[in-house]
């Protein structure tokens, strides 16, 4: 008993170094490997070959999404050896599978590896999927949809946003009706200046699309989404475009109207562009004031929301106006546009915004001023003032008194148009009286915009721009 507690300490301090040893060294890594192979013989395995061209010498797609999802293992940085590459961009490293190297996956508790053979004919490539056969009914089908899946979400967020513009019919040629261009445009919701909850409700918004397939198919509507951007130019329509596609990492295929050459021309530009994009249309109200005798009111309607709209999925679609107030009733139904977001000329609280994204000013002595300025109904839009900004960074001193020339000149000019006008209809005869022509049509229209929002139908699109204003929409 005594002999056996004098050993115990030496018996600790031996196991203790053993432990060290073990821990220093690979040699537990190395008895795991051993392991898992004498458990691998003890199975029987099916293999699945995936060629990396099919027989008419074409790239297989399975291919290339396997070698897609296998980069992103986790294991393939703990293998014995890869290859790296740059990729896209400088500061890129990227790993790829080497010949002959074989690495481990699990799904839902079965272990699969992938190996990386060179094939017999012609030094193409070959990826061998090694099962144990017992789990090949269980998990065969399960586990290749989740490498699509998977797969399909990484190119996806790797993808090169483009900007698709239609050419005209004769110089369009053997490459179709769209030219791409790669899109950088820098705008991004994070960079947008304007209401904070609006924003955040667009977002939302555009999640939850993305998420609703399931349920569009179960209502057995077409899974697309309509906006209208209206409001003055420079108010920044075309950037919240451009942040709606990069949040969405979506194609945009920007619509000239003015180089369709008829209705049926309209549709095969639809029809030519892909599933997961944005269609953008600017300037609609323009181009319907024009009265086009290329493409017809009702060309745009079926554009729209017609038969055609069906082919493809998960699009966004977006017009922008400057004003919907002359724009036809149809073309603003529900349906055909479901989100309406105004776009207002800038008040004092995007100003404060503008003035600290451009000159790096949240508070200065100009303020109360320009504050004054604003409530009396002077304006100028977000791309006048940040112009403005620009021109003066260096002294945001200098470049607060130049908004505040600049928008006393425009209210200067304003209230001189407004006098203008009145002089003239007062000494106008005819023209001048209560009912003249003008200013009945006018009033007939306020009177019946007024009949109208009192018997709006229930199912009306969502009006975004008007949440702020009133709480209970």
């Amino acid at each position: 008993m005594v002999n056996m507690m004098i050993l115990i300490p030496f018996l600790l301090v031996g196991l203790f170094l053993i432990l060290r040893f073990l821990f220093k060294t690979s040699l537990l890594l190395i008895l795991l490997k051993k392991f898992q192979c004498l458990e691998d013989w003890l199975h029987v395995h099916q293999l699945y070959r995936v060629p990396q061209f099919n027989h008419l010498f074409q790239e297989n797609e399975l291919y290339v999404k396997v070698s897609t999802y296998l980069i992103s293992l986790p294991s393939l940085e703990d293998s014995d050896f890869t290859n790296l590459f740059t990729g896209s961009k400088s500061n890129d490293i990227l790993l790829h599978l080497d010949t002959d190297q074989t690495i481990r996956d699990v799904f839902l508790g079965a272990i699969v590896s992938w190996t990386l053979e060179k094939s017999e004919n012609g030094g193409a490539k070959v990826l061998v999927l090694r099962l144990r056969k017992n789990d090949k009914r269980r998990i065969l089908r399960p586990y290749l949809q989740h490498i699509l899946s998977v797969a399909g979400d990484i190119c996806q967020r790797k993808k090169e946003i483009k900007l698709r513009m239609n050419v005209d019919i004769p110089s369009s040629g053997k490459n179709g009706r769209w030219r791409s261009v790669p899109f950088n445009h820098p705008a991004s919701f994070d960079t947008l200046v304007m209401d904070v909850d609006l924003k955040n409700k667009v977002k939302a918004d555009l999640e939850m699309f993305l998420k609703s397939k399931q349920f569009y198919q179960r209502l057995g509507r077409v899974w697309k989404r309509s906006y209208l951007l209206y409001g003055p130019s420079g108010t920044g329509k075309s950037s919240f475009v451009a942040a709606m596609a990069r949040f969405l990492n979506f194609d945009v295929y920007d619509i000239d109207l003015s180089k369709v050459s008829d209705d049926s021309d309209l549709k095969m530009l639809l029809l030519q562009s892909t599933s997961k994009s944005m269609i953008v249309v600017e300037d609609l109200d323009r181009f319907l004031m024009e009265k086009s005798k290329n493409v017809s009111l009702r060309g745009i309607l079926n554009f729209m929301d017609g038969i055609i709209s069906c082919c493809g999925e998960e699009r966004v679609m977006v017009f922008t106006m400057n004003s919907k107030d002359e724009v036809d009733e149809a073309l603003l139904r529900p349906g055909r546009i479901d989100v309406h977001i105004q776009f207002p000329l800038c008040d004092f609280p995007c100003f404060k915004h503008l003035a600290n994204n451009y000159l790096g000013v949240k508070e200065h002595k100009l303020f109360p001023q320009l504050e004054e300025i604003f409530q009396g109904g002077a304006s100028l839009s977000p791309a006048e003032i940040g112009e403005i900004m620009i021109s003066n960074r260096s002294s945001p001193t200098r470049a607060l008194k130049s908004v505040i020339s600049a928008m006393q000149t425009n209210a200067g000019a304003k209230s001189r148009r407004v006098s203008g006008d009145g002089a003239e209809d007062i000494g106008g005869g005819e023209q001048g009286g209560l009912f003249s022509r003008e200013h009945s049509v006018r009033d007939f229209r306020k009177l019946y915009g007024l009949f109208k929002m009192g018997s709006r139908r229930k199912d009306e699109p969502l009006d975004l721009g008007s949440a702020d204003k009133d709480g209970s929409n």
